[in-house]
């Protein structure tokens, strides 16, 4: 049903690493021909994590499944036509090129409307297309640095990163509705489009909220201060008696009356709302939570309404009651393992499936079908 959405759509997929690829994966979940273009050597990503028997990365399978590979050195003329072929058969392009690369090439955006005035062009990259840092070379670390998506996460001694890579996958998210959004505009008008992306502001696009407090507080929002980032008792992270984790997150009146109720502390119902950061009041609960292991406080709650939620490692994620029964989580491959999880929507009411893993074919053959 999923994969009716996009049938028909051709997708060419130039991007290297984690970001471009996930974001054409979701075009692929919905129905599109992904073909991933990589340069002799492969994409980088084949080297990184946990390798197969073939010498291939596991995370690189994970993330280009459901799609067909071809292999294209795009510094020669015969790769550079192979590509031209390509591109007049294709509905999306999808890159991660440095800006300013792929018009070396001879496919900046003039050259491309002439060969497809269709083609929906969307340039990922991490800073934009323009701008003093467009050429600056980057990580989802240093994205969510100059974002704003680092200063306000962690405790107050010290930021916190986010793992997987927040600015990754928010940019591929990005690149996604753009794309779709752009197909639609050419459905009712014929027209293509080019699209600027960047990871980085992927990630100050969530910002608005932070940017607002920290103005009005005289430019900064303090870490660990805030009501959701460590000031609130009601919505915090809390150790404990056995080095475990849970998460709290009771900010409804209703919610944290039931929480105190249940741990027999009825005198903190009414210090709810007292002044951030409620250093006193966290005291007192993580005190109460560190007497108790993580498991046997979390059955404690089990059927409190409150918000609460033990902290799970990935391999508790795999096994719990609630994920098994949406039916998300797959592994792949007994012999080499994977773990994958599909595109996480349900249409009319049918479960996704695994998807088909990666093949890999000749680039002649992909446009002697396309031009069939």
């Amino acid at each position: 049903m999923m994969a009716e959405c996009l049938s028909g759509t051709r997708v060419l997929d130039l991007s290297q690493y984690l970001p471009g690829p996930y974001a054409t994966q979701m075009l692929a979940d919905l129905g599109a021909e992904v073909i991933k273009v990589e340069p002799p050597a492969g994409d980088p990503m084949r080297g990184i994590g946990p390798r197969d028997a073939d010498g291939v990365s596991a995370f690189y399978k994970l993330i280009n499944a459901g799609k067909t590979v071809t292999h294209l050195d795009l510094k020669s003329d015969a790769g550079r036509a192979a590509l031209g072929s390509l591109v007049r058969g294709a509905d999306v392009l999808l890159e991660s090129f440095r800006p300013g690369a792929l018009s070396k090439l001879g496919f900046g955006a003039e050259a491309l409307r002439e060969l497809n005035p269709r083609l929906v062009h969307c340039a990922l990259s991490g800073f934009g297309q323009s701008g003093p840092y467009a050429q600056r070379a980057g990580h989802d670390i240093t994205y969510m640095a100059l974002a704003g998506g680092l200063a306000t996460s962690g405790m107050a001694e010290r930021p916190v990163f986010a793992h997987p890579p927040t600015a990754d996958f928010a940019g591929a998210m990005q690149a996604t509705i753009a794309i779709l959004a752009a197909l639609l505009r050419r459905a009712n008008t014929g027209q293509g489009s080019s699209i600027d992306v960047s990871l980085s502001e992927a990630v100050l696009a969530w910002q608005g909220v932070v940017l607002t407090g920290a103005l009005r507080a005289g430019g900064s929002a303090s870490r660990g201060h805030g009501l959701l980032n460590g000031g609130a008792a009601c919505y915090r992270l809390y150790e404990t008696a056995d080095g475990r984790f849970v998460a709290l997150g009771a900010l409804e009146e209703k919610f944290w009356a039931n929480f105190c109720t249940a741990l027999r502390r009825p005198e903190w119902i009414a210090r709810q709302h007292e002044d951030l950061p409620q250093a006193s009041l966290i005291a007192d609960i993580a005190a109460v939570v560190r007497a108790e292991t993580r498991d046997a406080l979390t059955a404690r709650l089990a059927g409190v309404d409150c918000c609460f939620q033990a902290v799970l490692e990935p391999g508790e994620v795999m096994r719990d009651q609630h994920i098994a029964a949406r039916g998300l989580v797959h592994q792949v491959d007994e012999r080499e393992p994977r773990v994958e999880v599909s595109f996480p929507a349900f249409f009319d009411a049918v479960q996704p499936g695994p998807r088909p893993p990666l093949r890999v074919r000749d680039a002649t053959e992909i446009m002697q079908a396309w031009m069939a």
